[in-house]
C-alpha cells in the first residue's frame, strides 16, 4: 500500500493521459458494453462506492475508474460516495481515548443506506467479509449469461477472487499488484552457479543466496534482500512469513501464541541470514551503496542506496514497478557509461512447502462488486464489464505500477525480455481472519503487542538472547499487555503512557499484572 501511495502522483498523470486516449477508442469501448446496461436513453445516475475518500482522492478515483465509462456512456452520470470521509478525521482534534471508526461497519452502513451505491470498489479483506454477510451479488451467472470472457484473466487474480468467495466470483478487478524475485545474471555467471528458477522453495533460494554472499566492508556482495528499501530485520521476518499467516494471539486477544515451533523457525531463519551477512543491513546500504563522499569528493549516483543496481545483491524481492527503474538505468547507461546497469531477470517469489503455490506481496486492491441492494444493477454490471474488458485492459497495460488482469496484454515493457509470468503465477496470500481485523478495530492498543517484538528480535541479532528466550519473553509480556488491553481497550495502559492510534507507538516494557 505504501508503494501504491508513493507512486500516486505519477499514477494520476498517467490516468489523465489514459482518459485522453479514451477519446480515440471510445467507439470500440462503447461497442464492447452496448446493450448490457440501461437502453432507454434517459439520463440516469450510477453510484460508485469506495471504502474511503476525500476531496483529493475523488479526482484520482474518477481518472482511474469512471471517466472512461462516462465518456462512452453520455446518458450516465456517476456519483462517487465513500464509507469514510478522511477529511473528517483530518480536521478533528486528536483524542487518544476516541475509538477508531470500524471500517467494515462503515462500509456496511454505506451499502445498506437509503441511497446505496450500485458498485462497490474495495480490497480483498473487505470483499471477503461482504461475501460472508451476503452483501454483494454473485457474478457467476451474469458472467455466463453475458458470455463475458474470464478465460483471459490471469490465475493469480481469478484464483484469488474465487478463494475470497468460497469458489464463487463476487468481484472482478482490472489490475493487481505483484512481486517477483529479481536476480543479477552476471553475479551468478561469475560465481559459476545456476540462477534461480520458478517455483523454488525458500530453503533452496537461501542456499543459493549463501553461496553468492562474499567479501567484506563496502565490497561485500549479498545473496538476498527482502525488499528494495533495506530496513528493520523484524519487518523482513514479517514479509518472509506472510504466506504462513502466523498468529500473534488467539481470536479473543486474550492469549499470546508466539512461543511455538512455527515462530521459532521464522525467527531462526531470518536471524541466520543476518548473522551470516547473507542479507544487507541499513549500515551496508550506507556503506558504499553508490554516491556519498569518497576521498573528500561528493560522488553523484542517481540510484544511491539501491544495492541491486549497484551490483551488490544477487537476488531481491521487489514489485513490478521496479522494472521501470531497471529500464531507466539501462537507458541512462547507454548514454553515460559511468551509470550502472544490470543484466537481470525474474522468477516467482520462493514458496513454503506448507502452502505451495502461494506467494507474498500480491494485492487485489480494486475489486469491483455489485451491491446486493443496488438500485441500478444492470448499469452496475455494465460498468464492471467495461472496466474489466479487453479493450480497457489494452489502455491500462501502459501502467508501470500495476499489472492488468488480462494476460493478453501482459507483455514485457519497451521491448525488454524477462519472465513476466513470474508476476502472475502464484496465488495471493488470503486475507487476515476477519475476527482479527475486528479485534484491531475494537482494541486499537493491540498494535502495542507487535511493537514488543522488534527490540526482542534485535537482541537476538546482537546475541544477547536466544530465539527461544526472546519468544518466551514476548509471550509473557504480550500476555500481560493483552490483559491490560482487555480492561482498557482504548485508553492509557500502565507502562505505555497513553493509547495509540492505527500507526502504533514506541516499544514499551510492560510489567505483568497481578
Amino acid at each position: 500500500m505504501k508503494n501504491k501511495q508513493r507512486g500516486k502522483g505519477k499514477i494520476v498523470l498517467r490516468a489523465s493521459a489514459a482518459a485522453l486516449s479514451m477519446a480515440l477508442v471510445a467507439s470500440s469501448l462503447a461497442a464492447c458494453s452496448k446493450g448490457s446496461g440501461s437502453d432507454d436513453g434517459k439520463q440516469h445516475v450510477l453510484r460508485v462506492g469506495f471504502v474511503g475518500s476525500n476531496a483529493d482522492t475523488e479526482s484520482y478515483y474518477r481518472q482511474q475508474f469512471t471517466d472512461g465509462y462516462e465518456l462512452t456512456h453520455p446518458n450516465v452520470d456517476i456519483e462517487i460516495v465513500a464509507a469514510i470521509n478522511y477529511d473528517d478525521q483530518r480536521f478533528q482534534q486528536p483524542d487518544p481515548n476516541q475509538k477508531q471508526p470500524d471500517v467494515y461497519e462503515k462500509v456496511k452502513e454505506m451499502m445498506n443506506g437509503s441511497n446505496p451505491p450500485d458498485v462497490v470498489i474495495m480490497d480483498s479483506g473487505v470483499l471477503r467479509r461482504l461475501t460472508q454477510d451476503n452483501l454483494v451479488t454473485k457474478l457467476d451467472t451474469l458472467i455466463q449469461d453475458k458470455e463475458f470472457d474470464i478465460d483471459d484473466i490471469v490465475p493469480t487474480v481469478l484464483d484469488g477472487i474465487k478463494d475470497l468467495g468460497d469458489g464463487s466470483i463476487y468481484a472482478l478487478t482490472p489490475t493487481f499488484s505483484s512481486s517477483a524475485l529479481y536476480y543479477n545474471k552476471k553475479m551468478f555467471a561469475d560465481a559459476g552457479i545456476e540462477p534461480p528458477k520458478d517455483n523454488m522453495t525458500w530453503p533452496d533460494v537461501v542456499t543459493l543466496a549463501k553461496r553468492l554472499a562474499k567479501g567484506d566492508g563496502k565490497d561485500r556482495k549479498f545473496g538476498l534482500s527482502f525488499n528494495r528499501y533495506t530496513g528493520d530485520p523484524y519487518w523482513d521476518s514479517q514479509t518472509y512469513s506472510a504466506p504462513l499467516q502466523l498468529k500473534m494471539f488467539d481470536n479473543k486477544a486474550e492469549k499470546m501464541s508466539v512461543d511455538n515451533a512455527s515462530w521459532k523457525k521464522v525467527w531462526t531463519d531470518i536471524a541466520d541470514l543476518y548473522e551470516s551477512k547473507t542479507v544487507p543491513t541499513q549500515e551496508d546500504v550506507n556503506n558504499g551503496a553508490g554516491g556519498g563522499i569518497i576521498k573528500d569528493k561528493a560522488v553523484y549516483d542517481p540510484f544511491q542506496g539501491d544495492l541491486f543496481l549497484s551490483g551488490r545483491v544477487a537476488m531481491m524481492v521487489a514489485g513490478y514497478d521496479y522494472v521501470t527503474q531497471l529500464s531507466a538505468a539501462k537507458d541512462a547507461s547507454a548514454k553515460n557509461q559511468e551509470i550502472k546497469s544490470v543484466d537481470w531477470d525474474v522468477v516467482t517469489v520462493p514458496q513454503f512447502t506448507e502452502v505451495p503455490g502461494v506467494g507474498g506481496n500480491i494485492y487485489l486492491n480494486n475489486l469491483m462488486s455489485i451491491n446486493a441492494k443496488a438500485q441500478n444493477p444492470d448499469d452496475a454490471w455494465d460498468f464492471i464489464a467495461f472496466n474489466n474488458s479487453k479493450e480497457w485492459a489494452k489502455l491500462k497495460s501502459r501502467s508501470t505500477y500495476e499489472m492488468v488482469s488480462r494476460k493478453s496484454f501482459l507483455k514485457p515493457k519497451d521491448g525488454m525480455s524477462y519472465n513476466i509470468q513470474a508476476f502472475y503465477t502464484l496465488k495471493p496470500v488470503p486475507p487476515q481472519d476477519p475476527a482479527i481485523d475486528k479485534l484491531f478495530q475494537d482494541k486499537p492498543n493491540l498494535y502495542q503487542v507487535q511493537n514488543l517484538a522488534q527490540p526482542l528480535f534485535q537482541e537476538v541479532l546482537q546475541k544477547k538472547k536466544s530465539v527461544d528466550a526472546a519468544l518466551k519473553e514476548w509471550q509473557t509480556k504480550g500476555d500481560a499487555l493483552l490483559q491490560q488491553i482487555k480492561t482498557n481497550p482504548n485508553g492509557p495502559i500502565d507502562g505505555v503512557g497513553g493509547g495509540v492510534g492505527l500507526g502504533g507507538g514506541p516499544a514499551v516494557d510492560v510489567k505483568p499484572v497481578g
